[in-house]
């Protein structure tokens, strides 16, 4: 299996046909650290205020087991991405 020259997009089926690609028109960021580094976020739809609040996404991987949950969001410095790991909620 060749391995991907791209990050794998959050929330894409495992049984996906390619969950590497990105969409033209979507705006994505990048999440850096936790369970869940290296993939990307679409947050097309996500508001100012929603975008400056970031999101807790479900993970396979977080202290809380499977299906758990990681905060991310966007730094002071940085608020366009990428979003960095807050830590696991339950």
């Amino acid at each position: 299996m060749r391995e991907p020259t791209q990050p794998r997009i959050y929330g894409s089926d495992h049984d996906s046909a390619d969950p590497y690609t990105t969409l033209s028109g979507r705006e994505y960021v990048p999440l850096d650290g936790g369970p869940l580094d290296g993939q990307l976020l679409d947050v097309t739809g996500l508001t100012a205020d929603e975008r400056t609040a970031g999101a807790y996404l479900i993970t396979p991987h977080s202290t809380y087991g499977p299906g758990g949950r990681a905060s991310y969001g966007p730094t002071f410095t940085r608020p366009d991405g990428p979003w960095v790991w807050e830590g696991d909620v339950s």
